[in-house]
């Protein structure tokens, strides 16, 4: 069942980021860093959480990146 669920996260991540395409760079990385923060939240522990909590503070490392 977690295979599935994280088959699930990462697919959708992946769709997700197929929107980024009239972004500008900053926000690029924001929705990137935010995607990539989620999944790690989630494969760590795996509750909501740390999902969200990972997403907050990938989204503030990846809208930093590049400044």
């Amino acid at each position: 069942m977690k295979l599935i669920t994280k088959s699930l996260v990462i697919g959708m991540t992946l769709i997700s980021l197929a929107a980024c395409s009239h972004m500008n760079r900053t926000q690029k990385n924001t929705a990137v860093g935010a995607a990539i923060g989620g999944a790690a939240g989630y494969m760590i522990k795996g509750n909501t959480a740390t999902t969200l909590g990972g997403a907050a503070l990938g989204g503030l490392i990846g809208s930093q990146v590049g400044k």
